[in-house]
């Protein structure tokens, strides 16, 4: 399976006065607010890349687990996956998985060999080895 997805982030201003927006093509984010103040402090309304990023990690992660899961002959009723992403002096240093199951029918050490293959398989999980590809255009 092939398939490439689509996002877009403008920028106004300076880093820590200016202000950006985010859109993705699926429309669920449509110019979403995010700035210094919604990545570094809180109470403004918006966005930041670290929460997107443990959206979409902890997402990625969860139906990652179901498939695998299922493979083994398990259905789960529930998966609760929180993803927290710490940032520290300028990069992201880790991001921690906090997963609660509710799966009949398996025990604590089937879970826990299925969710550590899954955290290794994952595509999100696979991204911070990925190739990452930069083209440059100055718009004058």
């Amino acid at each position: 399976m092939r398939f490439t997805r689509k996002a877009q982030a403008q920028w106004k201003g300076s880093g820590k006065e200016g202000k950006g927006t985010l859109t993705t093509g699926s429309g669920i984010l449509n110019t979403t607010p995010y700035s210094f103040h919604t990545r570094f402090e809180d109470g403004e309304k918006g966005t930041n890349p670290e929460e997107l990023i443990g959206a979409a990690h902890a997402g990625c992660f969860a139906m990652q687990l179901s498939f695998l899961l299922g493979e083994e002959g398990f259905k789960p009723d529930s998966l609760d996956i929180a993803a927290s992403v710490s940032f520290e002096d300028g990069e992201i240093k880790k991001i921690d998985l906090d997963l609660k199951g509710d799966i009949p029918n398996i025990d604590a050490e089937q879970f826990q060999q299925i969710a550590h293959k899954a955290k290794e398989v994952c595509p999100v999980s696979k991204l911070l080895k990925a190739d990452i590809q930069l083209k440059v255009t100055l718009n004058k």
